[in-house]
């Protein structure tokens, strides 16, 4: 699966979970440039992210997670 695939999936899951469009999908993307992207959606867009994958993430990969870019990267190393 290509990096174009796999943000379209992920824009899905953050505005299915987040209710609004109100973000630019990009690498250095992060929750904190996100409205409602707080610790309690971060887990739920975490499961969804889990689901939609099919995979499962370390608690120390997820902790080094910093940004849209990193968090391809780790999706693509699961798949």
């Amino acid at each position: 699966m290509d990096k174009s695939e796999i943000l379209e999936k992920l824009r899905h899951i953050l505005v299915s979970v987040l209710k609004h469009e109100k973000f630019e999908m990009r690498d250095d993307l992060s929750a904190t440039d996100v409205d409602g992207w707080d610790s309690l959606t971060h887990m739920i867009i975490i499961t969804e992210i889990e689901k939609m994958f099919n995979c499962r993430f370390k608690l120390k990969e997820l902790n080094k997670l910093g940004n849209m870019g990193t968090l391809i990267e780790l999706i693509q190393s699961k798949l």
